[in-house]
């Protein structure tokens, strides 16, 4: 019968002892009466991004299907690069004057000259481009380059050759001059599906 006992009374021990490591582990994630609140100026910090410029290249691919001829126009295949760590938009681009005439070369590569077809006598410019350098023509549709990312498009029609352009241009790839800028912001957008079609039209 003591044996009984004994047992008993360590059993009810333990279970006692279960018990309190219960409550215990309870307690410590229990709410209380002792609200705490917020200091005064509790803050974080961030930080923004920095403002890169684009860099707008010619490209041989995909190969323009309006192609110069004089009097006539043609499509300027390009691409943009945005090392932004964001998206930006172009809505328009700033011209040249019309009397800063494309570098012929022999090959896509740009690399060799075409004898008689120079940035002096091409004739080759940039359509709709004045007397004014700067001036501001509106696209289409926006571009929209993703973040860290490059754009290839097509300016449908937006080289313009002059009927004063020598023969020694027939054959040629061109280099257009240089842009003068853009009307870009940068800021969240769906980027545009690369290779795109584009232009401006006045």
């Amino acid at each position: 019968m003591s044996t009984l006992i004994r047992r008993h009374g360590r059993v009810r021990v333990g279970l006692g002892i279960v018990a309190r490591v219960l409550v215990a582990a309870t307690a410590s994630y229990a709410a209380t009466n002792w609200v705490v609140g917020l200091g005064a100026g509790s803050s974080g910090q961030g930080q923004s991004a920095t403002i890169a410029n684009l860099t707008i290249s010619a490209v041989a691919s995909p190969s323009p299907s309006n192609l110069l001829y004089p009097g006539g126009t043609g499509d300027v295949v390009v691409t943009i690069t945005n090392a932004n760590p964001y998206p930006v938009t172009i809505t328009a681009v700033q011209l040249p004057t019309n009397t800063s005439y494309a570098s012929g070369y022999t090959t896509s590569a740009l690399t060799t000259a075409q004898t008689g077809c120079s940035s002096s006598t091409s004739d080759v410019i940039w359509n709709y481009a004045t007397g004014t350098s700067g001036s501001s023509h509106t696209l289409t549709s926006p571009l929209t380059v993703g973040a860290s990312a490059t754009l290839t498009a097509t300016f449908t029609n937006d080289a313009s050759m002059t009927s004063a352009a020598p023969a020694a241009c027939a054959n040629t790839y061109f280099s257009m001059p240089s842009l003068t800028g853009v009307s870009a912001t940068g800021g969240a957008a769906t980027a545009t599906v690369s290779p795109a079609t584009d232009s401006w039209t006045s």
